[in-house]
């Protein structure tokens, strides 16, 4: 009778909810177009409780990333089918034989990277510390003593994050979480780390009572959703339906399976279960009744809205037809409509004041009033042409006269027009007494233009070119090529002159590449070099032109030669000395490291030969007295630790300034500072070295290890990322080094100045040594630093120019 009652209301439910809609989540086209063809995802999932389990009773899959997956699906509107595993091994092996395309609660590792995406962090599993109930409340693990055992399930990123952080701390590592509580429960250790949604559904057992909660471990643990690295579609689909997964289901799947619930609740919930069960049958009735109630009131809202947009439509044409109508009337252009008998038929308000006629008389007026020079049978052909569509549009410039007598020069553009069985030729008339006047005062405005360039201090110059292909003529050139080059301008429009005659034979083909560049491109042209004057003076000119379209295709370079010797001369000197400071500042960079590396070597061969014999001098006296006097065994232990850290921070300062691994060659220095920054940050980096990369001088090797120091500190401090590649490649004579993320990125800005220095001091280092640095970068797109830096141990030095000027 229950199961009856229960499939009644569900029934029931199912009739009044709203059915969910099969995607809820915004996509694009191209993402919805792929959904559409991709209905079946195949998942896989590691059998692990509280997030996955098989329930034998119901013989179906339960859990915190078995239901997650579920409501995902049905957001999308697809279909799930589910692959059971045992451990994370076999699902990886699964993705490689191509068996599923997607698995929930993956961690991010360095060996996943090359087959999975990951998508961004779903769910945060802090990582608690367990410990005795009547033990300490709250534990600091730098402060723990070497009796201080920690159990935890290892090998893995628990432990390596104990290794790398806190390296003096004993820890037991067991092949389980569970294994790790019960050494705790056993006391053969003093805590224990598990993750809090297993400690959660543990807590409620009575052997587990006798444990507590005494810290955080600071290191949660991170579970995101992979998926087939050949389908960034499917990549991007989940990361959308992430971003759009409701706030209030996510809260209430963690209630459900992941914090703990004692007894109590759950009878309180199984209590109102039964309550909502019972008001849900006493609701049965009303509901059914307002079923029907609703669809009819459905009914009636669509017919109403059909009827109110077909007002909403009829108002909207009326209100086009004003409006097409009142721009008609109030057009600046004079509009007429004629009939076959070239009678006007419609004249609109500026057609009106144009011609000077009143409203009415303008009407049934003959174009020959209007047009003196139009005789009929012109108009006949005209109206023929038009009507037969030989051309769309036609223009034409004539004399019109007004009411008054008076005329006017006008431009007429003719249209044909069919109104259901009418027929009529439309003029656009203006007025262009303006524009031939404008005309007139640009042909003397060319007059006095060509003055003005004859007096301006340099050769002014335009370049013609009728087509698209077609060869380009010199059209003019100023008189002030007189007083520049010393020859007349009509000598230099003669065949085979112009100004290319007057380039220095060295520049010729650095001449020809720029100008034929702004030729094929139809841009402005730029050109700086060498000429040669009448009396074969060497002088160095600047050449700018702008580039104009004109009508018919034809395009027109306006430009100037300016004189720039002596700023060329300034500019070159510059160069010279700016050649030197970054020679002095390679210099000092390199007695710098120089020095760092004797300073390293001092501090770790001295200070360390006198720690190590400090502590066989502890070690002498801990044997011969420590049995006589308690206090001085325990002083002793103490102060071997104190020695130990002192070791490994003259490790640490040692390494910061020059680090060995630099002796075994860049690629090996990468890997290490990889690995490094990884313990460090937790971002995965992916490494390709050669195998046998080649050699480089010890002042670049150590320069590019600083650049990319410097370029980790920057991803680590900025970017947010989730995974760095860091690329070592020899391309010729270049060695090139390749640092990219996968962060937040920037907008790349040249010339950008502020309080931080690191990237122009990247770019200043990788000068030094004779190479290039390039920065590309975009918001949410990442960025890229490319370094090149050749293998020979002289960097390119400017080539001076000055003597040439000089000669």
């Amino acid at each position: 009778m229950v199961s009856f009652l229960l499939r009644c209301c569900c029934l029931l439910l199912t009739l009044t909810v709203p059915a969910v809609e099969a995607s809820t989540v915004p996509l694009s086209d191209a993402q919805q177009e792929w959904l559409a063809a991709h209905q079946q995802w195949r998942v896989g999932v590691v059998m692990a409780p509280p997030y996955a389990e098989y329930d034998q009773r119901q013989r179906r899959l339960s859990g915190f990333h078995v239901q997650y997956m579920e409501r995902l699906a049905v957001s999308l509107g697809i279909n799930l089918q589910w692959h059971r595993y045992v451990n994370d091994t076999d699902l990886d092996e699964a993705m490689r034989a191509n068996e599923i395309d997607l698995a929930p609660g993956l961690r991010q590792t360095r060996e996943g990277l090359r087959i999975w995406r990951y998508s961004d962090p779903f769910l945060r599993v802090p990582r608690l510390i367990i410990g005795d109930i009547n033990g300490p409340r709250a534990i600091d693990l730098e402060r723990l003593d070497s009796n201080d055992v920690i159990a935890l399930e290892g090998p893995g990123a628990v432990a390596d994050y104990m290794s790398s952080n806190y390296p003096s701390q004993p820890v037991l590592e067991v092949g389980s979480q569970f294994e790790a509580l019960r050494q705790l429960l056993e006391a053969r250790v003093r805590f224990a780390v598990v993750d809090e949604p297993l400690y959660g559904r543990l807590s409620q057992r009575a052997e587990y009572a006798s444990l507590d909660v005494v810290g955080d471990l600071g290191n949660p643990l991170l579970l995101r959703i992979g998926s087939r690295r050949d389908s960034p579609v499917m990549s991007a689909v989940i990361d959308q339906a992430l971003r759009n997964f409701p706030a209030r289901d996510f809260s209430q799947l963690q209630e459900q399976w992941l914090k703990s619930r004692s007894i109590d609740q759950s009878r309180r919930i199984s209590y109102w279960r039964s309550l909502s069960l019972l008001l849900s049958l006493l609701l049965a009735a009303t509901v059914a009744m307002l079923v029907w109630q609703r669809r009819q009131q459905g009914l009636l809202e669509s017919r109403l809205k059909s009827a109110r947009r077909d007002i909403e439509a009829r108002a909207a044409a009326e209100e086009a037809q004003r409006l097409t109508q009142f721009c008609l009337d109030h057009s600046t252009v004079g509009i007429l409509w004629l009939n076959w008998d070239s009678h006007v038929r419609y004249a609109n308000q500026a057609a009106v004041e144009l011609l000077g006629y009143a409203s009415d008389n303008l009407l049934d007026q003959p174009l020959q009033a209007l047009e003196p020079g139009m005789s009929m049978d012109d108009w006949m052909q005209l109206w023929r042409d038009a009507r037969s569509g030989v051309e769309d549009h036609q223009i034409y410039e004539c004399e019109w006269q007004r009411a008054d007598g008076s005329r006017f020069p006008a431009a007429v553009t003719l249209s044909f027009l069919r109104l259901g069985s009418k027929e009529y030729l439309v003029l656009f008339l203006a007025d262009i007494t303006e524009r031939r006047r404008a005309s007139a005062a640009l042909q003397e405005s060319e007059v006095r233009l060509k003055a003005m360039a004859g007096n301006v201090p340099g050769l002014v110059f335009r370049l013609e070119r009728q087509d698209v292909g077609a060869p380009v003529n010199i059209a003019y050139i100023s008189e002030a090529s007189q007083r520049l080059v010393g020859y007349s301008a009509d000598l230099l429009l003669q065949p085979g002159r112009g100004i290319r005659s007057l380039v220095h034979p060295d520049d010729e083909p650095g001449y020809w590449s720029s100008q034929q560049q702004a030729l094929d491109s139809m841009s402005d042209w730029y050109w700086q070099g060498r000429i040669l004057t009448r009396s074969g003076e060497i002088r160095w000119a600047d050449i700018r032109a702008s580039v104009r379209g004109q009508l018919e295709g034809r395009q027109v370079w306006d430009g100037i030669v300016w004189d720039i010797t002596d700023n060329k001369r300034i500019e070159l000197e510059l160069d010279a000395s700016r050649a030197q400071l970054r020679k002095l500042a390679a210099h000092v960079e390199t007695v710098r490291e120089e020095e760092k590396a004797h300073i390293a070597r001092e501090v770790h061969d001295e200070l360390g030969q006198m720690l190590t014999v400090l502590k066989l001098e502890i070690s002498m006296c801990e044997i011969s007295f420590a049995e006589l006097d308690p206090g001085l065994a325990a002083r002793l232990q103490g102060m071997k630790r104190l020695i130990a850290q002192l070791f490994q921070q003259v490790r640490d300062v040692a390494t910061a300034l020059r680090p060995p691994i630099l002796d075994a060659g860049i690629a090996s220095a990468i890997d290490w500072q990889a690995r490094r920054f990884e313990e460090r940050t937790g971002i995965a980096c992916l490494v390709e070295v050669p195998e046998c990369p080649p050699q480089l001088g010890n002042a670049k090797a150590v320069g590019l290890f600083r650049i990319l120091q410097e370029a980790l500190t920057n991803v680590m401090r900025h970017a947010n990322a989730q995974t760095v590649s860091l690329t070592l490649q020899q391309h010729g004579d270049m060695l090139c080094l390749s640092i990219s993320d996968d962060g937040q990125g920037f907008v790349v800005q040249q010339g950008r100045q502020g309080a931080s220095f690191g990237l122009v001091g990247m770019q200043e280092r990788a000068q030094m040594l004779g190479g290039s640095l390039q920065l590309e970068s975009q918001p949410g797109e990442g960025t890229l630093i490319h370094v090149s830096v050749p293998l020979d141990d002289s960097p390119a030095e400017p080539v001076a120019l000055i003597s040439t000027l000089e000669n």
